[in-house]
């Protein structure tokens, strides 16, 4: 059985009652949920966290390897099957998404794809859709489906994972306390992202990482657009118990955006490091060294990512997954509160998220239309601490609007107080 660590949510004034929450969790007894990209680390992770949470789902592998969907049905059991669907195939797509429920869309990378063409399969056959996605670009393009989505009546949920994902919900419930508890306005929104390696988390994670760097940062200063150089602007962060001090770079992630623009937050930026130290060295070389076009063009990235492969994954097996998620927000009367998550395996913690995101939906706490998950029609407000319960199983740490001391952050805090003028 999970354990999670102790959950410090200050409680939601909830407006569903428990019959309702009941209620919601008769009318998805049984649904259908299709995992697209089930076969590859982020949705095999996904696949088998939904089955542990709600057996009594039935789960429908989706990929293109066979051999694969094979073994990973023969993982969860009896209730789940194989479909082979080719995600640039529109009617192959639409075929498999008939008589499901849910389709859980984990097939990265999403960076520099032209088309949301799953979430446009999901609104034709009226299914309830959930995606990884961690690209701005994607995201906002998902976005533009909004009036389609509320016309057929589908529920549907972009950047729906761990970062962003969960970490999106504890912003959104750093900013509702701190309004609630004043008049007080949420002034400065930081996300920190700690993974080791790769997090054991596979290609398509490293292919995300090199795409990236091809991309101008896109942050907000005092309302203002600023945009940066792509694994700058190192800070200094401590993740805390189990995970210690870490460098962290700004990267261009979708929450950025949807953070500033839901929330109302004037300044946020977001920032990313990983471990061995040398990996950090690594991709800023790539960065100065690389041509931006070249670091965008998906193919070379896949030539790199089969090139570093081997290398990558010898390390992981010394540095470990661990990973960590930090959210800093500051307000208008001087005052600094923090989450912050932190799991032992990022190959389990991201499956996990993912169908934190995926129940929700299929409880009902989400409205038709396309929503980030700190909106909340797209995440109700009175489902967050649920949702953040789910995601925290196993975590080695999890803290909820913890007061950010110098004390308590010790000297990287103090680093942190110098480097306000950094977004």
């Amino acid at each position: 059985m999970a354990v999670r660590a102790p959950f410090h949510l200050l409680p939601l004034r909830c407006s569903a009652t428990k019959e309702d929450q009941s209620e919601y969790r008769d009318r998805s007894r049984n649904a259908r949920v299709l995992v697209l990209g089930g076969t590859g680390r982020v949705g095999g992770s996904t696949a088998i966290a939904l089955s542990n949470l709600r057996p009594d789902l039935h789960i429908i592998i989706a990929g293109r390897n066979r051999e694969k969907g094979a073994s990973m049905v023969a993982a969860l059991g009896g209730k789940s099957e194989f479909s082979e669907v080719n995600i640039d195939n529109v009617k192959s797509l639409e075929a498999a998404l008939e008589d499901v429920d849910l389709v859980v869309h984990t097939a990265g990378p999403f960076q520099q794809a032209e088309k949301c063409t799953v979430l446009e399969a999901a609104i034709h056959t009226k299914t309830a859709y959930l995606d990884v996605c961690d690209d701005t670009t994607y995201a906002w393009s998902a976005k533009s489906f909004k009036s389609s989505a509320v016309a057929a009546n589908v529920p549907a949920i972009t950047t729906g994972g761990i970062y962003p994902g969960v970490s999106n919900v504890m912003a959104a419930e750093l900013v509702r306390v701190s309004r609630n508890e004043g008049e007080v306005e949420p002034e400065r929104l930081r996300f920190y992202y700690y993974t080791a390696g790769s997090g054991g988390a596979g290609p398509t994670i490293l292919a995300t990482s090199f795409l990236l760097l091809g991309e101008e940062v896109v942050a907000y200063n005092k309302g203002e657009v600023i945009k940066l150089k792509p694994y700058s602007g190192m800070l200094n962060i401590d993740f805390g118990k189990g995970i210690g001090k870490r460098d962290v770079y700004l990267l261009n992630l979708p929450e950025v955006r949807s953070a500033h623009e839901v929330l109302g937050v004037p300044t946020v930026s977001a920032r990313f490091g990983t471990a061995p130290f040398f990996w950090n060295w690594g991709m800023e070389v790539m960065t100065n060294l690389l041509p931006a076009e070249f670091l965008r063009d998906r193919s070379k990235v896949q030539e790199l990512v089969k090139m570093f492969d081997p290398v990558v994954r010898s390390v992981d097996r010394i540095a470990g997954e661990r990973v960590s998620m930090r959210v800093d927000l500051e307000c208008s009367d001087g005052r600094s509160v923090v989450g912050i998550f932190s799991h032992r395996r990022l190959s389990v913690s991201v499956g996990t998220s993912t169908a934190a995101f995926a129940l929700a939906i299929l409880e009902g706490s989400t409205q038709p239309g396309v929503w980030f998950p700190e909106e909340p029609e797209g995440i109700a407000i009175e489902a967050r601490e649920v949702l953040l319960e789910r995601a925290a199983q196993g975590t080695i740490n999890f803290v909820m609007n913890k007061r950010l001391k110098l004390q308590f952050f010790g000297s990287s805090a103090h680093f942190a107080v110098q480097n306000m003028s950094k977004p």
